[in-house]
């Protein structure tokens, strides 16, 4: 795969999670820019409640959060919080919840990778009006003295292009179990205590797509070893035992609310 970065830049168009203005990233444009150390860097995903995963991903997130499926492509997403708007591992300071699992998607910001239609090719771009950057140098500059990106430059670009990889990677695995027609509706829900004691009125709090128990089992076994030889298998078991993460999303929900309060 082709990336580069640009002299002239055009546009991006499309709308990307917290992207307001990605701009292609050039010499031109940004050869004066750094990066500087903050104390929160992930405070642009404070309102991030659910966020793309890759297939890589599934085994290291599922110890943190629910893994669903969503929308018409059945994208995976990690839940991050139960309400739009509101990631429950991020604070008032833009730090992440420690042993919190960190999405690459969130990782890679504020660089992306675009499609550029007229070049047939992905160009590097950047939001320019993130946080990190400083206008005048920073303490790490995006190019260096002979106007080539620089080692951190170079770093950011390498993880947007892996992470391009990986997003290639899971759209053949969700093609796989979409072939195989192994999703199903379901809903997380809750059920509170009342002050007596008793339990509550159960309150559906999600609604998505999830592998199914029972259409999974009733696969041929060959189907299965072919599943598990691909590693397609482990995968849907990652996912299958994240969904008990709604319950911590409810618990860090309820315990945020008592503080607040």
């Amino acid at each position: 795969m082709e990336t580069t970065t640009v002299t002239n830049a055009s546009p991006v168009a499309g709308n990307v999670l917290f992207y307001t203005s990605p701009e292609p990233l050039s010499r031109e444009m940004h050869g004066k820019m750094g990066v500087k150390q903050l104390e929160g860097p992930f405070a642009f995903a404070a309102q991030g409640h659910v966020v793309p995963l890759t297939v890589a991903e599934f085994n290291f997130a599922a110890l943190s959060f629910p893994i669903i499926f969503a929308g018409d492509q059945r994208q995976p997403l990690a839940v991050l919080g139960i309400n739009p708007g509101e990631n429950l591992f991020v604070d008032s300071k833009g730090v992440f919840t420690n042993g919190v699992y960190v999405p690459a998607y969130i990782r890679r910001y504020p660089f992306v990778l675009a499609q550029d239609d007229a070049q047939q090719r992905m160009i590097v771009c950047i939001e320019r009006g993130a946080e990190i950057f400083d206008e005048n140098g920073g303490q790490v500059p995006l190019f260096d003295d002979k106007g080539e990106p620089s080692d951190y430059t170079k770093n950011a670009i390498k993880f947007c292009e892996d992470f391009e990889g990986e997003r290639r990677r899971t759209e053949n695995f969700v093609n796989v179990i979409k072939e195989l027609d192994l999703l199903e509706t379901k809903q997380a829900t809750f059920t509170p205590t009342n002050p007596d004691g008793t339990a509550g009125q159960t309150v559906v709090i999600a609604e998505y797509f999830g592998v199914s128990d029972e259409k999974l089992n009733a696969l041929p076994a060959e189907k299965l070893v072919e599943l598990r030889d691909n590693g397609a298998l482990e995968r849907i078991y990652n996912h299958l035992t994240s969904l008990s993460g709604w319950d911590r999303l409810v618990a860090v929900a309820s315990d945020n609310a008592a503080r607040s309060a």
